[in-house]
């Protein structure tokens, strides 16, 4: 919270300890923001101090007070509960806050931290389009990213496509039997939805033939091997694999499909990334890693040849790291990419992987074998682990096509805020143009706002209707509530009316604002700290209702002291600066009118 008064607070109890009993307590925690069913703005909790003063909580509590108060201008008075000592803040200290705030054109932004960070996120697969869980990871992984910045951090965005293996194969072998050389163009669908519909399609035929050959009296294990379709794709693999020149062109037209379609979906969710890389270019990455580590001591080899880690000091299961044959797997190249990603960034301090919770335990692993190698920025890469979505009805599959399409929910998002704002009505003066902005900023801010405001470590069940609700902990309440501010500040304009101000002194609705407003870099810092834009969310939440509270409540225009009206011009804009500072740190935008 106010990080002067505090300073002085812990100051002044340790000059009052001295002063009263005669010890240093050397240590003196941080005083707390007073807790609402009390009154008081900061409490220090006495009960460490007991042992110096060799009195009761409470009369060490009376004692530090009245100390307090007679020592800063500031504390105006105390009380005391059980151990706990509540101070009161003079209310010009709030108004001077409010200044400061009001000035502060950066408000919320650290001082560089002279640390970089990498966030990877997306990280998608060639084989299909981007669905609703792709949504969570993506919003998460560029809100932590904006987040970092605004805590002072160097940050690089990235991703890793999955562009090489069985599953891309599969949609290039349906296209090759059943696609007639189809094309985006010529069929007039998106790329990666294009690409989509060729893996839907492969495992349709598959089970097909799966069933077929158990009519034949083969098990169902025995059928999904020998089914030709899948044998088909496993040797289409490895002559990828092998460089085969037509394999290798299907491939990259494929994927260039997928690129552009990608690119378009990207565009429309407002995120952007500063680097890429490719499976494809990442997957052997790892085994000169691996070799040298066991040279170095950091790994063994079993009697078959196979490379593996011992991680029972860290009381996990041993880890391969390159099979018997020298082929390598997930993990190794994970080693490999991280380590890469490190020479081309030497500042790197840490790597934040957005992905889902089922990876829980690879990414343990990861770290605790990139520690044993020596790389110690490891302790500062961290797994931001999310819970999955569900629909209403159940879990989506994408080789089933039963997934919600990322392209097909921002647009249905879109549109059910397009009918809900025009039955409102509310758009007078607004160009066709600024309307259609309008619908995207209130649909996707809804969408990215209610992924964002459940702790990332949750799974969810998605509802559309909820996300773009004007009630309750939504985007499109806190997007209402600046416009509303923006409104009330255009008509001040119109009525001349000045923001400047002498003295104003601040009532409990104000104060109560201003110390919201303050906690603005606290909370900022302590989302980064958390990697939890879940932080930050239900933070501006808890302030626009704090300020709709405070203009049903508090004359503002109506004031007739022109004083307290130019403060509470300044108090409203000023608590829409922050909700935009803050909303723009989750990839949200804030309307001026709607």
């Amino acid at each position: 919270m106010c990080v002067d008064i505090d300073i002085k607070i812990v100051v002044k109890i340790q000059e009052g300890l001295i002063e009263l009993y005669g010890v240093d307590p050397l240590v003196v925690q941080f005083p707390q923001k007073t807790r609402k069913e009390f009154d008081g703005d900061l409490t220090v909790v006495v009960f460490p101090f007991t042992k110096i003063s060799k009195k009761s909580p409470e009369q060490t509590a009376e004692d530090l007070g009245k100390y307090l108060v007679d020592n800063i201008p500031q504390i105006t008075n105390f009380n005391v509960v059980k151990g706990f000592l509540n101070l009161s803040i003079a209310p010009e200290y709030w108004l001077n806050e409010l200044n400061t705030i009001a000035q502060n054109k950066t408000f919320g932004q650290a001082d560089p931290s002279g640390k970089t960070y990498m966030v990877e996120y997306a990280s998608p697969n060639t084989n299909k389009p981007l669905h609703l869980g792709h949504l969570r990871n993506i919003f998460l992984g560029f809100s932590v990213a904006e987040i970092l910045k605004a805590n002072g951090h160097e940050v690089f965005k990235t991703q890793i496509i999955n562009d090489r293996g069985i599953h891309i194969c599969k949609s290039m072998l349906a296209w090759q039997k059943f696609g007639n050389e189809e094309t985006p163009q010529s069929s007039g669908l998106k790329g990666d939805h294009l690409v989509g519909k060729y893996y839907v399609e492969f495992d349709k035929a598959y089970k097909k033939e799966i069933n077929q050959l158990i009519e034949k009296g083969l098990t169902k294990e025995e059928a999904e091997k020998e089914a030709p379709i899948f044998k088909q794709a496993q040797e289409m693999l490895l002559k990828w694999e092998n460089g085969d020149k037509e394999i290798v062109d299907l491939w990259k037209k494929m994927n260039a499909w997928v690129y552009e379609g990608f690119d378009v979906t990207y565009q429309t969710m407002g995120v952007d990334f500063d680097e890429i890389y490719y499976e494809s270019d990442t997957y052997i990455l790892g085994k000169d890693v691996v070799e040298k580590g066991l040279t170095e001591g950091h790994f063994y080899k079993k009697e078959d040849g196979s490379i593996w880690c011992d991680l029972s000091a860290e009381k996990m299961d041993d880890k391969l790291l390159l099979r018997a044959d020298g082929t390598s797997v997930y993990m190794t190249q994970d080693i490999g990419t991280a380590i890469e990603r490190y020479k081309n960034h030497p500042n790197l301090n840490g790597i934040i992987y957005t992905v889902g919770n089922e990876q829980n335990h690879h990414f343990k692993v990861l770290f605790a074998i990139l520690k044993k190698l020596g790389y110690q920025w490891a302790d500062e890469c961290h797994h931001l682990s999310y819970g999955m979505i569900e629909l209403p009805d159940g879990k989506m599959k994408s080789r089933e096509g039963t997934v919600v399409d990322a392209d097909d929910l921002m647009a249905e998002i879109v549109n059910d805020a397009k009918l809900m704002t025009q039955e409102r009505g509310h758009l007078d003066g607004l160009s066709n143009t600024e309307k259609d902005e309008l619908y995207a900023q209130i649909g996707l801010g809804g969408l990215k706002y209610y992924l964002l405001k459940v702790d990332a470590k949750k799974g969810m069940v998605f509802n559309p209707e909820e996300s773009i609700d004007l009630n309750g902990n939504t985007a499109p309440f806190i997007q209402y509530a600046h416009a509303r501010i923006q409104s009330l500040l255009r008509k001040a304009n119109e009525l001349n009316y000045s923001t400047s101000y002498t003295d104003a002194e601040l009532n409990e609705e104000e104060i109560t604002l201003v110390k919201l407003l303050k906690d603005f870099p606290t909370i900022i810092k302590e989302a980064g700290e958390n990697i939890s834009p879940a932080t930050l969310s239900n933070y501006i939440y808890e302030l626009v209702k704090t300020f709709n509270h405070f203009y049903q409540n508090v004359p503002i225009l109506r004031e007739e002291d022109k004083n307290k009206l130019a403060m509470r011009l300044v108090l409203s804009q000023s608590v829409a600066n922050v909700i935009a500072s803050g909303m723009k740190l989750l990839g949200i935008g804030v309307p001026n009118k709607m």
